[in-house]
């Protein structure tokens, strides 16, 4: 596919709003929410907002209940809706939230993409890294959310595949993507090639569990400098890789998406949007989703499901099968260090993870696929500048 995609402005999308957008829940109020909005829609009023739930992780999914004048309601804004930024107390979340809005600044009017409706996005530019999203409110929807322990079946999983790729068809080697200077590229930003150092302490914490060691391989606890080598070798691979790209998620495991009850898999939290080739979601998708026997009775059947509805929409210059596996070979150690390094009281199961893809990377003999007779790119001491444990895992590391 070629074409040009909508411009996605440097600094805000709508200059003439004074003031940083707020930091904390309770500087959201009605009158906040009609200046936001009235640059887009003149006129508008939101003459009462009412809280309905409060989410807060990463970032705040803040579901209210509008009371909006006839200009709100003409334009097609609900009644309800979910205020997503980051309002939690305490945690900063980086540039995730801008990067979050400005994606669905880009997705406007993508009518056939698999994503929730979204009525207004707005960030700050000024590099504190918030952005703010309006969208339906899926709590209210009919369906239900994903999360990464559902079992799906391998038909499921097709029709997961095929929602990934009418995604990525969506900018399949559109001309314009290179110049969206604001989208990271894929592992060759810090939060995806550091991600296994910066992350190294929560992956400790999970080393010393039982249950973990039951099912990782004894390298793991031997020469653990492997799996940095590994990783660094994944992200050298993704960044020489010349095949057209996409917008990729970044972070398709089934905890970000939601089932619509007409079938249709629709993708959320998009904090970890990218330029890159669509192999990294297939592979997380796949590999997390489908059990180690399905894996290994349907990964080829599923990869071909997956580049034939590719193919489907118009997208040209994707990889045969050959090649695609090759690069679905490499992936697994992407999943082995994102779901090493996931505490379950963040939201999703990380042991089941961890066993499919270190499993898949085992039977896929990815990391001596990666590593064999390449010198490690760097020697770090794991461990060493990775990010703080908060407080209430600190005392899990200690002696």
């Amino acid at each position: 596919m070629t074409g040009g995609l909508p411009s996605v402005p440097a600094g805000r999308p709508y200059p003439q709003r004074d003031g940083r957008l707020p930091r904390y829940l309770d500087e959201v109020s009605a009158a906040w929410l009609t200046r936001l909005l009235q640059p887009r829609y003149p006129g508008i009023e939101v003459l009462a907002l009412s809280a309905v739930e409060v989410r807060n992780g990463h970032t705040t999914k803040y579901r209210v209940r509008l009371q909006l004048n006839e200009v709100g309601q003409r334009a097609g804004i609900p009644a309800h809706v979910c205020l997503k930024s980051n309002w939690s107390e305490g945690f900063e979340s980086g540039d995730i939230c801008e990067l979050e809005s400005r994606f669905y600044h880009l997705a406007h009017g993508w009518t056939d993409a698999p994503l929730p409706a979204t009525y207004f996005t707005d960030w700050d530019a000024d590099g504190g890294g918030r952005g703010v999203v309006m969208m339906e409110d899926l709590g209210l929807a009919a369906g239900q959310f994903g999360h990464s322990t559902d079992h799906l079946g391998v038909d499921g999983v097709a029709r997961g595949l095929e929602s990934l790729a009418s995604l990525h068809g969506a900018t399949w080697g559109h001309s314009s993507l290179q110049a969206q200077d604001w989208l990271p590229v894929s592992m060759a930003n810090p939060v995806d090639c550091d991600g296994l150092l910066r992350m190294y302490n929560y992956i400790k914490v999970n080393l010393r569990k039982p249950d973990y060691r039951r099912v990782l391989p004894a390298w793991m606890y031997e020469t653990p400098e492997l799996f940095s080598h590994a990783f660094d070798e994944l992200a050298a691979f993704e960044r020489e890789q010349t095949s057209p790209g996409c917008v990729i998620h970044g972070d398709s495991h089934q905890g970000n998406s939601f089932l619509r009850s007409d079938g249709q898999r629709i993708w959320l939290d998009w904090q970890l949007a990218r330029r890159g080739r669509p192999w990294r979601d297939v592979a997380y998708f796949m590999i997390g989703a489908l059990t180690v026997a399905e894996r290994e009775a349907d990964a080829q059947r599923l990869l071909r499901v997956y580049r034939e509805k590719l193919l489907s929409l118009g997208a040209e210059g994707v990889l045969d099968q050959d090649a695609a596996w090759e690069q679905l070979r490499r992936w697994p150690v992407w999943g082995m260090q994102t779901w090493m390094s996931n505490m379950d009281d963040w939201g999703q199961s990380g042991l089941p993870m961890v066993e499919r893809f270190f499993a898949a990377a085992e039977d896929f003999d990815t990391v001596r696929l990666l590593t064999h007779r390449r010198k490690p790119r760097r020697t770090p001491i794991l461990g060493q500048g990775a990010r703080p444990l908060t407080s209430a895992y600190q005392h899990l590391l200690e002696d």
